[in-house]
């Protein structure tokens, strides 16, 4: 497992949530965070930023949301994590052994992309780019006292990657095929453990499309709790039903003694306290693309998680 480490000078990082090509909202959070614009590229002298993922999709401003992100990756001044976002669009636009996009450009698929391929339409070129700079991203990092991803941390999943941390073309492929180790490994990391509710009840998600699986509370098992119990974040739609022991198996708790983990991915609702999800696991997409602010949190060292390191764009 490949580990980061901090080589700045006071070692500071600014974890920053779910963006979704919300530029304003981005450049007004690195301003309250001490980053100033110079040639291009948001600097802090003694910080650096880590971005959880989800560049695209759904936004006003997703290249200049893209050009912000790259220009302080390329700078030195960030890191970042793939989201299930740029993965999606990979899949969408990569084009499988059988002729068939590795990702169905059905309706559904269209309609979340819609906003990026609207945004890069009359830019080609550029946008073909950015897939090669999806490509680049990592799917986790493990920095020498946290750990970041943008759904969810699975050692075992990332063991089976087999030291392979990133995308080239013949992992894309195998991560695009279910039953595959690497398929496995990125439905984890990018969108979470999932457990299928009951026969006969489903939900309507965040776009209004109809699901009968939810996102779990990945760092806990369902032993003994219900649906309702388990899913995150919380909803009282979800049914207060009893969970299987067959689904348990695939639910493994995070231990409290595992360094802390930052995640994106869940759409917390805006006005969700901003607080950390257990002592050392926090969630920092607070919706900025249903009108929520972009959050981040302060990291200054190893040391309990504070509720007064949470940084909002407002």
């Amino acid at each position: 497992m490949k580990k980061e480490t901090n080589t700045l000078p006071n070692g500071g990082f600014d974890i920053i949530g779910d963006i979704h090509g919300h530029a304003t909202p981005l450049r007004r959070l690195l301003g309250r965070l001490g980053y100033e614009e110079n040639d291009g590229c948001f600097r802090n002298p003694d910080r650096r930023v880590i971005f959880l993922g989800d560049f695209i999709d759904r936004g006003p401003a997703i290249r200049e949301t893209l050009r912000i992100v790259r220009s302080m990756i390329d700078g030195g001044a960030a890191l970042a994590v793939m989201g299930n976002h740029e993965f999606d669009a990979l899949c969408y636009h990569t084009v499988g052994r059988d002729g068939a996009p590795l990702r169905a450009n059905s309706e559904k698929n269209r309609t979340i992309h819609a906003a990026t391929l609207a945004a890069f339409a009359d830019y080609p070129d550029e946008w073909r780019e950015y897939l090669a700079w999806f490509r680049t991203l990592p799917l986790y990092l493990e920095l020498a006292d946290f750990r970041v991803v943008h759904a969810a941390w699975d050692a075992a999943r990332i063991a089976a990657l087999n030291g392979c941390d990133r995308l080239d073309e013949a992992t894309l492929h195998k991560a695009a095929c279910k039953g595959t180790p690497e398929y496995g490994a990125v439905e984890a990391l990018l969108n979470g453990r999932e457990v299928p509710l009951p026969n006969g009840y489903s939900f309507l998600d965040k776009s209004g499309f109809s699901r009968s699986k939810i996102r779990t509370r990945w760092w806990m098992t369902g032993t003994g709790r219900t649906f309702r119990e388990l899913v995150f974040p919380a909803s009282e739609d979800i049914p207060a039903i009893p969970i299987p022991a067959g689904l348990l198996p695939a639910l493994t708790e995070y231990p409290e003694d595992a360094p802390p983990v930052f995640m994106g991915h869940y759409w917390l609702p805006p006005d969700h306290p901003r607080v950390p999800v257990t002592k050392n696991v926090v969630c920092l997409d607070f919706s900025v693309a249903k009108g929520g602010p972009l959050v981040a949190y302060r990291w200054n060292g190893a040391g309990p998680l504070a509720d007064d390191a949470f940084v909002g764009s407002e």
